[in-house]
């Protein structure tokens, strides 16, 4: 057993922002499944949105947030992170962190979908949450000692399972080991592998919801899904990310013939928000034919996308040409642990930052380069609070004892080795692309659910996990938020942002306007659970 202040799961933007922004005082962990740099946040392509071009405003930047979240989004926490946008940019700048420059020297600015202004901030051309991830690591201090390869599996509640105490994790030795404290923050990322095209890594399997589903958490807006528009596409696979800068550069998307498919689709055309360009070429798709990205307009191609360059050369794309073969593949979910904009869940001791969580800020579909932005954002908010509320948290723990938090362990290995089985990975990825994907159908989400339910759900969410290896974990907690989103999505009848529903293709104001369907165990001591209470967003 090993006891701390703080216990970070998860490596990336959000985690790392929070570790550097915690009191040197305290004792942190960071713990995580697989490589420190495994994550998407090391992955990202973009940038970050910041208003600080003299002919833009925050204000500018927050309703084009809006527009791109079908005006679910949480205006006030909208509102907050485009004012505080050129500060967090300021902050890392005059802390080392290199962005790229103009001629001048002033920080570059990009363009992307859905932005009305060229504001997204880039580091190493298409490198960004590399550069920002290396320079957040760098800078970690002695109080935070970081474990690798190891597998969170379970979330700690006291003997009254009313407050988070603690997690269980599965060594790289095949041990398992527990460690306490009293803030718990699950920085686990998205869950982009449940489906069978992502831009995601491999280690987007929706942790971090299902332990907190389990634990008894609300979780909000699983229905909404961003679809990337461009992954590269060769072979009948996504091979990765092809940046939306691109098309924020010039690029446009065309079939073989040269036929421009957004014009007439969308005022902003190729810049159209993500979830209509996603659909737009779902629907060539489904039609077979083949969309590229024509490249042939930018100059220098290569030295200004050396990260995609590469990986187009390395799946034989020959840039020169000027042709990207794409497909609509899972980027980012909306929806997660429901937060305030200090990361705090409804359990007492829990918290959720990065894409795992939802505060609202993206609504119904994000708007591009907003990710990597919240987690600095709501990082170093929850730093913040932790720091003004160490003695108080302390005590609060003190009081429950020792022997409470002991007993509660004992409790959880007392509970039953359920043997059942899981789904298939790769048809559970499959048929969550075919029935839950980009175009959706109650036909098709019932045919979903149905063939979800017949693996014991319930049974799943009683059982002790100790005996699991890390393969069956990660399959366990594809399985529990596959089921979550395609319950959301069938509930939803309505289309707004990253969910369409083919059957009722039209946003629903009047019955559905700043709705969110919440998720929640009940009564876990008791093993019982409920979905789809719906509840008016902040």
């Amino acid at each position: 057993m090993k006891q701390s202040d703080v216990i970070i799961v998860g490596s990336g933007i959000a985690a790392l922002q929070l570790a550097n922004k915690l009191a040197k005082s305290l004792n942190v962990i960071i713990l995580t499944k697989k490589e420190l740099t495994a994550g998407n946040s090391y992955l990202a392509q973009g940038g970050v949105a910041a208003a600080i071009a003299p002919g833009d405003d925050p204000y500018l930047h927050y309703l084009d947030t809006l527009e791109a979240g079908a005006h679910h989004n949480n205006s006030e926490a909208v509102l907050e992170i485009t004012k505080k946008a050129p500060e967090l940019i300021k902050g890392l700048w005059e802390s080392g962190c290199r962005f790229d420059e103009d001629g001048d020297g002033k920080l570059l600015l990009g363009m992307e979908g859905a932005h009305s202004e060229k504001r997204i901030v880039h580091s190493g051309g298409d490198a960004t949450g590399k550069h920002m991830v290396d320079f957040l690591l760098s800078n970690l201090d002695v109080n935070i000692s970081i474990e690798q390869s190891t597998f969170v599996y379970e979330l700690i509640l006291d003997s009254y399972a009313t407050r988070c105490i603690g997690v269980k994790a599965k060594r790289m030795d095949g041990t398992n080991e527990t460690y306490l404290a009293p803030h718990v923050v699950l920085a686990t990322g998205g869950c982009g592998q449940v489906f069978a095209f992502t831009s995601n890594a491999e280690t987007a399997t929706g942790d971090g919801m299902a332990l907190a589903y389990r634990a008894g958490a609300e979780l909000a807006d699983m229905e909404f899904v961003q679809f990337h528009p461009t992954l590269l596409y060769v072979d009948g696979k996504t091979r990765g990310l092809i940046s939306e800068a691109v098309r924020g550069e010039g690029a446009v998307l065309v079939t073989a013939e040269g036929t421009r498919i957004m014009k007439g689709i969308h005022p902003l055309k190729d810049l159209a928000p993500r979830h209509i360009v996603s659909q737009t070429i779902y629907d060539y798709s489904r039609r077979g034919i083949q969309i590229f990205l024509d490249i042939s307009t930018i100059h220098d191609f290569s030295s200004r996308f050396p990260t995609i360059s590469k990986l187009c050369t390395e799946h034989g794309i020959e840039i020169e040409k000027g042709l990207i073969p794409v497909v609509p593949g899972s980027h980012f979910i909306m929806g997660g642990i429901k937060t305030d904009l200090q990361g705090q869940t409804s359990i007492p001791g829990l918290y959720a930052i990065g894409e795992t969580a939802c505060t609202g800020i993206h609504g119904a579909n994000r708007l591009a380069s907003n990710s990597l932005l919240e987690g600095m954002f709501v990082g170093e908010n929850l730093a913040e609070w932790i720091n003004s509320h160490q003695d108080a948290n302390r005590k609060a723990v003190s009081i429950m004892g020792i022997q409470n938090q002991l007993a509660k362990i004992e409790a959880n290995m007392n509970q039953i080795e359920f043997e059942g089985e899981l789904p298939d990975m790769d048809l559970l990825k499959q048929t969550m692309m075919d029935r839950t994907g980009i175009v959706r159908t109650k036909e098709l989400l019932i045919l979903q659910n149905e063939w979800l339910g017949q693996f014991s759900l319930d049974r799943w969410l009683e059982a002790s996990l100790d005996h699991l290896e890390p393969s069956e974990l990660n399959n366990l907690f594809m399985y529990i938020t596959a089921t979550l989103i395609t319950q959301s999505a069938l509930e939803r009848t309505e289309s707004r942002g990253g969910h369409f529903r083919k059957d009722f293709p039209h946003e629903d104001n009047a019955n559905w306007m700043k709705k969110q369907i919440i998720h929640q165990r009940k009564n876990v001591k008791d093993g019982k659970h409920e979905f789809n209470q719906t509840a008016l967003a902040t």
